[in-house]
């Protein structure tokens, strides 16, 4: 599946430089209420091969092992973490800006992962949050404001998404 997610995204950017960088303009405009629509395909959409180079690893990776615990618990993972990211990206980021990548969804899956295993009181969930807080626990920084041009608030609120998804969607012992 998530094979699948990649290719859609390889694919898309493909289209995008295919056309002009046409579908650069699915990308958030903060608080302007007709974007909105756009908070769910700018999750889908890159600035350039670089940045969904930068954003396929982490995303193969992370998705894999949080989809492990079923696909429709994945599903439904995976959109709450778009929809929070997309909006927190809407209400929060300077004007006249435009964001879009999988980043907020690499951070959500992060935090998802993270703290999964805690909330549903597994043992095998927190060894693959440990694991994964150890390999990739340096991208934290990435919610800080600290690099012009990057999009901290998506990265911020993904994991906040995904940090509401492993409550949300926890599983009954």
């Amino acid at each position: 599946m998530m094979a699948g997610w990649l290719a859609l995204l390889w694919l898309l950017e493909g289209i995008d430089v295919a056309s002009g960088h046409a579908l650069d303009s699915y990308g958030i405009s903060p608080r302007e209420p007709g974007e909105l629509l756009d908070v769910i395909p700018a999750a889908f959409l890159h600035y350039g091969w670089d940045h969904l180079i930068a954003n396929s690893m982490p995303l193969l990776v992370l998705g894999f092992l949080a989809a492990l615990s079923g696909i429709r618990r994945f599903a439904a993972v995976a959109a709450t973490i778009v929809v929070v990211s997309g909006l927190g990206v809407w209400f929060t980021a300077p004007e006249h800006s435009v964001t879009a990548g999988a980043s907020g969804v690499v951070f959500g899956l992060f935090g998802y992962l993270l703290v999964r295993g805690f909330v549903d009181r597994r043992i095998g969930d927190v060894l693959v949050g440990l694991l994964v807080g150890a390999v990739y626990g340096s991208i934290l920084w990435g919610v800080l404001p600290t690099t012009e041009g990057i999009s901290w608030q998506g990265h911020l609120f993904g994991l906040i998404g995904g940090v509401v998804a492993a409550f949300a969607f926890r599983r009954e012992r």
